[in-house]
């Protein structure tokens, strides 16, 4: 039997062989002489057993239903100008964005990117006194899990200079002073990226803790952080960013939103970071440190019954989860009057220039998030 030979020319036996349940044969030798619905039954049978025995097989775990944002913009009535920006997520390899519908009683709507990270974002803007501004975002999504376990045996250079803003310290993430002596001594003796980004995640699991009482996902306050370990998701994978990048590591976190686990489900306070790291000639690979924390706490399990956790979340994490972008230090566009933003995971609004967030969430400003799984 050549390697190449399609299914449909081997004979039950081999079939049986390939498929790794030969013993069955006995079983099934009936079969060859029954009837075309006993034939269909047996065949239907093989493909089963195919795909819950051959190893190579795996079936893509995916979410797919509609996010709906919901904004009753709490804004004074008499300012002359207000702007409402969120965030705007885009397909990608592992997700995808389909039907969007943007209505409400702005005077002007649009989708734009800022220039620096690539982070999309719907902009509205009211021009005028109005007693109420509202606003209706939907989209589909179907959101794949990412798995990304292949890994070099040998790695390649890289040109610090084509990743270097995933090499730079932002405004709540310093590379030098502590940052930099716990990178180093984090990575001794680590000489590949691959290695340099296990031992700061290996690092990060073992260390740092998920405080629940953290509002938000957190500031992402590295040199506090790692006075005080403890936080929310935002919290330690700006620390493993920040680590990463003082131990020469291109790194960046991933801002974005959970699906509930429901068919329908509140994502008002969902939002979720996780990071990524860039391996020379492989790209960008997922971890995700902060959901395993979360579970040791909320499952109440120790260390050791979390290892099949920790060894998912790095090089993976599961299909929950929307992405919005990416980047820290943040100029929207069109650009905000304040300051720039820590990072672009809420919705924020300025009415005549000032902020109407009462901190980077936001969640003074009048919304909520809705999913309907389809």
């Amino acid at each position: 039997m050549s390697e190449g030979t399609p299914v449909s020319e081997l004979s039950r036996s081999d079939f049986l062989k390939l498929a790794g349940i030969s013993g069955l044969a006995p079983f099934l030798g009936g079969v060859s002489a029954a009837s075309d619905t006993s034939r269909r039954i047996f065949t239907s049978l093989l493909s089963v057993l195919c795909l819950l025995l051959l190893p190579q097989v795996s079936l893509a775990k995916e979410r797919q239903g509609v996010v709906s944002v919901k904004v009753n913009l709490i804004a004074p009535a008499d300012a002359k100008r207000v702007d409402l920006w969120i965030p705007y997520p885009m397909s990608d390899e592992n997700q995808e964005i389909t039907d969007v519908s943007v209505s409400g009683n702005y005077s002007a709507v649009g989708v734009y990117r800022e220039g620096n990270f690539g982070n999309n974002m719907l902009h509205a803007k009211w021009d005028a006194p109005v007693n109420g501004r509202t606003l209706t975002y939907t989209f589909q999504v179907v959101r794949k899990e990412v798995v990304r376990k292949d890994f070099p045996g040998q790695e390649a250079s890289f040109s610090k200079k084509d990743l270097e803003k995933f090499l730079a310290a932002t405004s709540l993430g310093a590379t030098g002073g502590t940052a930099k002596e716990y990178a180093e001594k984090i990575t001794k003796g680590k000489m590949t990226t691959l290695a340099k980004a296990t031992a700061i995640y290996d690092w990060i699991v073992e260390n740092m803790y998920r405080d629940p009482n953290v509002k938000g996902c957190g500031l992402g306050e590295v040199d506090v952080l790692l006075r005080k370990p403890g936080g929310k998701c935002a919290d330690i994978h700006s620390v493993f960013v920040t680590l990463a990048r003082a131990a020469g590591v291109p790194a960046r976190e991933v801002f974005g939103i959970r699906i509930p686990k429901g068919a329908n489900g509140d994502m008002t306070k969902a939002q979720h970071c996780w990071a990524e790291f860039h391996l020379p000639e492989s790209g960008w690979v997922v971890v995700d440190p902060a959901d395993v924390r979360k579970a040791i706490l909320e499952k109440k399990i120790t260390m050791e019954e979390a290892t099949p956790l920790r060894e998912y979340y790095f090089g993976a994490v599961d299909e929950n989860r929307v992405a919005f972008g990416t980047g820290r230090d943040l100029r929207l566009n069109p650009p905000q009057q304040g300051a720039p933003l820590n990072y672009f995971m809420y919705p924020y609004a300025e009415a005549d220039g000032k902020p109407l967030n009462e901190d980077l969430y936001g969640f003074n400003l009048g919304y909520s998030i809705g999913f309907r799984e389809m």
